[in-house]
């Protein structure tokens, strides 16, 4: 499926303009925004709590990535993912229209740059569901205001319990994840703050206190400076 027209455009107009309509708080406008990172092997709960931050506060959107995976059943084109093939993906590459991309399990991932420099001026947070291979080139790229939360499982036998359960994946895909499990959690100290996922809810609300606190850095207080120039005095 080759799209005749580029993401690039769709940054600079739809993809940039949902982001941008979603409601917002007006305190957001007196800080940057905050880009948000959830990594985890396979299985240990990211794409569920992901879901669940999305639920808890509204002033989060999750960031809508390019894919050369097929498209599945009851996805939608620039919903879900934007639904590219091999050779429009060669092309974004090439033009510099992604912020990071990777490959995982034999296809390619990655996340337009435009909305993500849009919302990040309004104001506006975003949540990425990637794997370390992005949060590095995502670090590289954007790391002051970036927040990296790696979430792991508490032990090996969960995790492939949580697999076998959730029903989506034969046996041989869930040796395959289990496989590339070790090699995931090795990078975890490479990130911000890390949890281990033994409840849920428990861990939505530590990711909560991770996200609340950073969106109160100095660093992101817009207007700050001339706030306090203001309250005391430029001598000061």
């Amino acid at each position: 499926m080759h799209r005749s027209k580029g993401l690039l455009d769709e940054g600079r107009g739809g993809i940039a303009r949902a982001v941008m309509d979603q409601p917002v708080d007006p305190a957001t406008r007196l800080r940057r925004g905050l880009l948000i990172v959830l990594s985890s092997p396979s299985g240990a709960g990211k794409s569920t709590l992901s879901r669940m931050l999305l639920q808890d506060d509204p002033l989060i959107t999750i960031s809508v990535s390019a894919t050369t995976r097929p498209i599945r059943p009851g996805e939608r084109q620039d919903k879900d993912y934007h639904f590219v093939d091999d050779v429009e993906f060669d092309r974004l590459i090439r033009a510099g229209e992604f912020v990071e991309w990777a490959p995982v399990f034999g296809h390619r991932y990655g996340t337009p740059k435009a909305p993500v420099k849009a919302a990040l001026k309004a104001g506006r947070d975003i949540l990425f569901d990637i794997d370390w291979q992005g949060t590095q080139q995502l670090h590289a790229e954007m790391g002051e205001d970036l927040v990296r939360i790696f979430l792991l499982p508490p032990s090996m036998s969960e995790l492939q319990h949580r697999l076998q359960t959730r029903g989506t994946d034969t046996d041989t895909v869930i040796a395959d994840r289990m496989g590339r499990a070790e090699s995931e959690i090795s990078h975890w100290a490479e990130y911000d703050y890390v949890l281990i996922n033994t409840d849920a809810q428990r861990c939505l609300e530590e990711i909560r206190t991770i996200v609340a606190a950073e969106r109160l850095r100095r660093a992101r207080q817009i207007g700050l400076v001339a706030f306090v120039r203001d309250l005391i005095g430029p001598q000061h």
